[in-house]
């Protein structure tokens, strides 16, 4: 099992700044990759951004060049999320897939963005 806990969701202006952290723990060694996923009223989950096996990271077109993820290795995973918009306010989950492709998800942590 592995266990992740979101943090740093705030209410915040338009074009302010937040950063996301998430700690994992219980079978750490075991995960293969880590992302974040959002969910905004009315609105499907989304992959927001991942870390790739080699490290590289991967971003949604909407949040590209905004968003920076980063993580210390199979323990904690960061978003820094710069210039956001009113369309960014979600639930952010973080996201952990395992080497047996078991996917695991945080309680997640709202982040409201209005004026």
């Amino acid at each position: 099992q592995v266990h992740l806990v979101e943090s740093g969701g705030d209410l915040v202006q338009p074009g302010e700044s937040l950063r996301l952290s998430c700690a994992a723990s219980g079978s750490v060694a075991s995960i293969e990759t880590m992302g974040w996923h959002r969910q905004a009223p009315g609105k499907q989950r989304e992959l927001v951004a991942l870390v790739n096996i080699d490290g590289r990271p991967h971003y949604a077109d909407s949040v590209k060049g905004r968003f920076t993820i980063s993580k210390d290795p199979k323990n904690t995973l960061n978003l820094q999320m710069n210039s956001l918009k009113p369309e960014d306010a979600a639930v952010y989950y973080c996201t952990a897939t395992d080497w047996h492709n078991m996917n695991y998800w945080g309680q997640g942590t709202q982040v409201t963005v209005s004026s």
